[in-house]
């Protein structure tokens, strides 16, 4: 990927994971919110290049001022290795490896030649509840749906039976990019292709606004994510950590 794809997907990540503020500094991203979902709360550079170590400090400064431990989001790159030093001396340590990857509409499209998944521009009680339910911790549920619904420009993806949700998505458009977020199929009910579903509900929307690139973001040991999203045309654009102190 080159350096404006690097950008465009951190921006548009935060464009669709929305937190309660942002700030750009020094070539960062600097999400400020008081929920539990990682990417709205760690510091990400914009560029995938050799950083100056002492911008960890200022970084600290700056979430230490809205009473937040600094968190950073870094890719696994070598150009990294300085930050990464640092980091380790200052008490830090990296976990939650995750996968970036990137694909194409039209292929993810093609991943289920079932019946797509409902689009709603907003979402409604019975979507929220997915996250909420059997299976998933409730304060990270309740989290995540406040984060993408607070998205200028998204759509949410369902399969429903008798009115529940069984499975659902979110798509945010922005800065060149459809991103895939918040996948959940509920407890009981895996296994049956509607994950697909509402990746292909979410392709449908996507075409309607002439969009072609899509990228999402998948924790390294969800092996049954990652599979369905191999199927979806989707591969590893570049591998990030968290790093934070214990």
């Amino acid at each position: 990927m080159n350096a404006k794809d690097v950008a465009s997907i951190e921006q548009a990540t935060l464009a669709a994971v929305v937190p309660e503020a942002v700030e750009e500094r020094e070539g960062w991203l600097l999400p400020v919110d008081h929920g539990t979902v990682g990417r709205a709360r760690s510091a990400v550079p914009l560029q995938h290049t050799e950083a100056d170590p002492g911008v960890l400090g200022r970084i600290e400064a700056y979430y230490a001022a809205h009473g937040l431990p600094a968190v950073f989001r870094l890719a696994t790159d070598a150009c990294f290795d300085g930050l990464r030093h640092e980091l380790r001396q200052r008490g830090y340590s990296a976990d939650k490896p995750t996968l970036v990857q990137v694909g194409t509409v039209g292929r993810m499209r093609q991943v289920s030649s079932q019946p797509s998944a409902e689009i709603a521009t907003t979402p409604d009680a019975a979507w929220t509840a997915l996250f909420l339910g059997e299976g998933f911790d409730p304060v990270d549920g309740a989290s995540r749906v406040r984060t993408l619904s607070r998205s200028r420009d998204s759509v949410y993806a369902s399969v429903r039976e008798n009115g529940q949700v069984l499975a659902g998505g979110a798509a945010a458009f922005g800065h060149g990019w459809v991103s895939v977020h918040g996948m959940r199929t509920a407890a009981g009910h895996r296994g049956q292709g509607l994950a697909g579903r509402v990746l292909a509900g979410l392709a449908d929307a996507a075409l309607a606004r002439g969009m072609a690139q899509v990228f999402l973001q998948v924790e390294a040991g969800n092996a049954a994510a990652q599979a369905l999203y191999r199927r979806a045309g989707f591969g590893t654009a570049w591998t990030y950590e968290y790093w934070r102190r214990a």
